[in-house]
């Protein structure tokens, strides 16, 4: 007897066990992807197993917030993420209004204080409901890009967020 493997399991690109419980949660879903040049959010819904991108955005969105043109190349940074995180959550409560989320960061490995969490903390400061441990989020140092050699004006680009 011949064992047919799913293409997508034989690519490593779904873990259906996953996939599987998150479905069975009933929730909606805020998945982080990075690219090599930004990263990329969006709220999923699921009915029926079949999955529907309610509200999405990535780091290119925050060029109209303030983000520096020079500082074109580091839309991919900690301080992006966050600042993408706080706007795709913005976003999903003028939708939604307060609502809870399941974090989906597909099969990407796991690692606090990396991006990822800093998406996840700006999904979480905008006032969606996720059950999540604070101590993965990265530093509020590297939140406000101090870190950085260029000068990008995260608290600026924060209260415009949050105040359009």
């Amino acid at each position: 007897m011949k064992i047919v493997r799913k293409r997508r399991r034989a690519e490593n690109k779904t873990d259906y066990n996953a996939r599987f419980v998150m479905l069975k949660g009933n929730m909606g879903r805020i998945v982080f992807r990075k690219t090599n040049r930004h990263i990329i959010g969006q709220y999923i819904k699921s009915n029926a197993a079949q999955d529907s991108i309610v509200k999405g955005t990535d780091s290119k969105a925050l060029l109209k917030y303030g983000w520096p043109k020079a500082a074109e190349g580091s839309l991919k940074s900690t301080p992006a993420a966050y600042l993408t995180g706080l706007l795709l959550g913005k976003m999903v409560i003028e939708k939604e209004g307060k609502t809870k989320a399941m974090f989906d960061i597909g099969l990407q490995k796991n690692a606090p204080r990396s991006r990822m969490y800093a998406f996840l903390k700006g999904v979480v400061d905008s006032g969606v409901n996720i059950n999540c441990d604070p101590a993965v989020f990265p530093d509020e140092a590297r939140l406000l890009g101090r870190h950085m050699k260029q000068n990008i004006p995260v608290e600026k680009i924060k209260e415009k967020i949050k105040n359009d």
